[in-house]
C-alpha cells in the first residue's frame, strides 16, 4: 500500500521532468530562430568567407550544457545586429570539415570573421556584454 502511494506521487514528477527535458532538447535543435543564421560544412564558404561583413559563428551541441546557456545570448546580438553582422550557429555534430578547418576543441567556441579571416575567438560560455564589446570593436 505504502509503495503504491510513493508510486503515484513520483508518477507526476517524472512526467514533469521528461515534459522539461523534451522542451530544452526542442529549443536547442532551434539554430535558425530569431535573427541567427544556420552556417554548415556546405554554406560556410558562401555565407561566412565571402561575407563583407563581420561575422560572429558559435560552434555548438544539442548536448553541450553551456551552448545552451549561451544560445539566447547569440539569439539576442543577433536581433540586436540585424543587417548590421552576420551572426550564426554551427552544430559541430553535424560539421565536422569546417570544425576541423578551424580546430574547434571545445564548445562553445565563437569565432569573430570579417573578410574571410577570423579575427578573434571566444572559448566557452561569456557574457553578453563581453560579446558586445568584441563585435563593436571589429565592426
Amino acid at each position: 500500500m505504502r509503495s503504491s502511494f510513493l508510486f503515484s506521487l513520483l508518477i507526476p514528477v517524472i512526467a514533469l521532468f521528461m515534459l522539461a527535458n523534451h522542451q530544452m532538447a526542442a529549443a536547442a535543435d532551434n539554430t535558425s530562430g530569431g535573427g541567427t543564421v544556420e552556417f554548415t560544412d556546405a554554406n560556410f564558404q558562401k555565407k561566412v568567407l565571402a561575407s563583407d561583413k563581420l561575422t560572429l559563428v558559435d560552434f555548438w551541441a544539442t548536448w553541450c550544457g553551456p551552448c545552451r546557456r549561451i544560445g539566447p545570448v547569440v539569439e539576442d546580438l543577433a536581433n540586436t545586429y540585424s543587417g548590421k553582422v552576420n551572426i550564426g550557429k554551427l552544430n559541430v555534430d553535424h560539421n565536422p570539415n569546417v570544425c576541423m578547418k578551424y580546430d574547434i576543441r571545445s564548445i562553445p567556441t565563437i569565432l569573430f570573421i570579417k573578410n574571410g579571416k577570423v579575427i578573434d575567438r571566444v572559448v566557452g560560455a561569456v557574457s553578453k556584454s563581453t560579446l558586445d564589446k568584441k563585435i563593436k570593436a571589429h565592426m
